[in-house]
């Protein structure tokens, strides 16, 4: 539908790679303060047509476009109509679709009415006067991509180009995502981008290319070179009267498992993902609460691999169609391990997730947690409470299990009978009695509990409230003498009071049983391989400020090796801690609007989720951006 001029042509994608580079070393030693992808005015005439001196107000630095200027989609189809790159009747036909849904940008119309997206793009980068590249595969820089996830790169529609030091030319389709480029030269690890535009076509070619290089250039055999058969000893269950390993020892896809399994847990990971697309199979794994690539497998060993793993958990490895859950007990380089294994199909084959159940993740006191040395002291006191209830709340993943598994560790189980209610068990505690519950057989959390009120115990943990029955038989436990431990997910400590009464527990009740509550949340720790110090970015002075924080510079992961250029190494919690004073339990008799509650708990002296994680920001654990990802503001 649309004439592409061959003037046109030869100007798309005149830009090369190095002549991009000069210019960017032109931008670097420009001792200019504006941003390198995007021109900035400098200036702009006052009303009586003279210019400001720079001693007038900040503000004239700001540009307002006049409101008789056209749009940046008007723009647009007037730089294709004059320069005849577009056929008249559908210039035409995106004026009238314009003005009839105004919500609707020039882009999407021109490519619905069949333009060609790199005419689009190219007169885009034009009206935003950048450059507009065709994407050699030979010039993507292929490391680049793995360091900022294929995933990321196929949902934000971006692609490094090639990088050198501290310096990146990056392409998106985009003109004016700037969180995205910083986001880009976060996870890149440079200080200055030259940003280009290109085709959603291109990024997904090269995407694909990359794909299907790594998939053939993939020599299993090479891998599995030092991996052997008994490097992971599964540890099967004599009943069954089934070798499970026996199975498929003859094949290599047991020692490629076995060099997964132990390649995530040789780097700390906490769950394996298998994942399978139309053309490619990948493994990612989650460290630091953080997915990353790991390995890209060919595609034609996924239901080998899938068929390996269901036999390790005893799973039917003919049903593809349903979701398995199952378990597996090894032996990996001479630690003894769970994985609890979760398979679920999807249009591509089966998606495999194994969770990494690790004694050694609770071998941990709570004075290695990340608590505060006041926040410790009250937690202990909470702890030894005779008879109540303590929550601790938070999302999937926030370090909740931990926290109560440290937490009765300490506990002297030789005196007291403690009891779990969990679903389900992660880790086997010695000298305590934890129960699984069994949905399929109305097993539940409720009735696991009454059965444990009957054997006399004096601390019990519940492993979530969920329903009202739950959580009116815990408060009945803590009323007649027990402390019951349990989990709960809000989003902060105040909330769970009011969670709590609209599960359908009464106030007073609530008020009466309830001792304290702990939120919890996981930040990243600054690794210390690569630790160095940045200057303060001014956008976040006030916030800093406000928190007590005056320091020019703060401590931040510069990225090495050691921590995979994340500048993060290993996690720690940060918390807010409630404690129910006798006014404040009037004040939960009362049902209170949880906003008001909330305050008047700071106002007695409560901690808040982020005012504890600038407080590790002070103390350089973390980074200020670790403490925004995590927690909500306190206003």
């Amino acid at each position: 539908m649309s004439r592409v001029r061959g003037e046109w042509e030869s100007n798309v994608g005149r830009f090369d790679i190095e002549q991009l580079l000069r210019e960017l070393d032109e931008s670097c030693t420009d001792n200019t303060s504006a941003p390198i992808d995007q021109p900035i005015p400098t200036s702009v005439d006052s009303p009586d047509g003279e210019h400001p001196s720079p001693g007038d107000d900040a503000l004239h630095e700001l540009y307002v476009p006049d409101e008789s200027e056209p749009s940046g989609d008007r723009n647009l189809l007037d730089l294709l109509a004059s320069g005849g790159l577009v056929d008249a009747e559908v210039i035409d036909s995106a004026r009238r679709i314009m003005e009839q849904s105004p919500d609707r940008s020039g882009e999407s119309i021109l490519l619905q009415l069949g333009v060609d997206e790199s005419v689009v793009q190219s007169a885009i980068a034009g009206v935003a006067r950048i450059d507009f590249v065709r994407v050699d595969l030979e010039q993507v820089d292929e490391q680049g991509v793995m360091r900022l996830g294929r995933d990321f790169c196929r949902e934000r529609q971006v692609i490094p180009l090639q990088s050198e030091g501290v310096r990146s030319i990056v392409a998106t389709t985009s003109t004016d995502d700037v969180f995205l480029l910083d986001e880009v030269k976060r996870r890149l690890g440079v200080s200055v981008v030259k940003h280009v535009l290109v085709t959603a076509g291109d990024i997904d070619a090269a995407l694909e290319h990359i794909d299907r290089r790594m998939s053939q250039d993939v020599d299993v055999e090479a891998i599995l070179a030092d991996v052997d058969e008994d490097d992971v000893e599964v540890e099967t269950v004599e009943e069954d009267g089934a070798d499970l390993e026996a199975e498929a020892e003859s094949s290599p896809v047991v020692r490629y498992v076995n060099h997964i399994i132990q390649t995530a847990l040789k780097e700390g990971a906490s769950d394996i993902h298998i994942e399978p697309g139309e053309k490619s199979l990948q493994v990612r794994l989650r460290i630091d609460g953080v997915l990353f690539e790991s390995m890209a497998p060919p595609r034609k060993m996924h239901a080998a691999i899938t068929s390996r793993v269901k036999i390790m958990a005893n799973l039917d490895i003919a049903e593809r169609r349903l979701p398995q859950d199952g378990r597996i007990r090894a032996t990996v380089m001479g630690r003894t391990i769970d994985l609890r294994v979760s398979t679920v199909p999807t249009p591509y084959g089966e998606k495999t997730v194994m969770r990494i159940l690790d004694d050694r993740a609770i071998q941990v006191s709570l004075g290695d947690l990340g608590f505060a040395e006041n926040t410790l002291e009250s937690w202990k006191s909470q702890v030894r409470q005779p008879h109540g209830i303590i929550l601790v709340t938070g999302p999937t993943g926030s370090g909740k299990t931990t926290t109560l598994y440290s937490s009765i560790r300490q506990m002297d189980t030789k005196r007291l009978n403690v009891s779990t209610v969990e679903d389900p068990v992660e880790y086997n505690l010695s000298g305590i009695t934890q129960i699984q519950t069994h949905a399929q057989i109305d097993m539940t959390f409720a009735r696991a509990l009454k059965a444990l009120l009957r054997q006399d115990p004096d601390v019990v943990m519940v492993g979530e409230i969920r329903d009202q029955e739950t959580a009116t038989t815990a408060v009945q436990a803590a009323l007649t003498g027990h402390l019951v431990l349990s989990t709960l997910h809000t989003n902060d400590a105040p909330s769970s009071v009011t969670r709590l009464i609209n599960i359908g527990v009464e106030p007073f009740l609530v008020g009466a049983a309830l001792n304290g509550v702990l939120a919890q949340r996981l930040v990243r720790r600054i690794c210390g391989e690569c630790r160095t110090d940045m200057a303060v970015p001014e956008e976040l002075r006030p916030m800093l400020d406000a928190h007590g924080i005056t320091s020019s510079t703060l401590p931040c992961g510069a990225g090495c090796e050691a921590c995979r250029n994340t500048g993060y190494s290993g996690r720690l919690g940060i918390y807010e801690l409630l404690e129910l004073d006798d006014h404040l339990r009037d004040l939960v008799s009362g049902s209170p609007n949880v906003t008001e509650f909330r305050r008047t708990c700071c106002e007695r002296g409560m901690v808040t989720l982020r005012a504890d994680g600038f407080q590790k920001v002070r103390d350089g654990l973390t980074t200020v951006e670790e403490v925004l990802r995590v927690t909500e503001s306190d206003g």
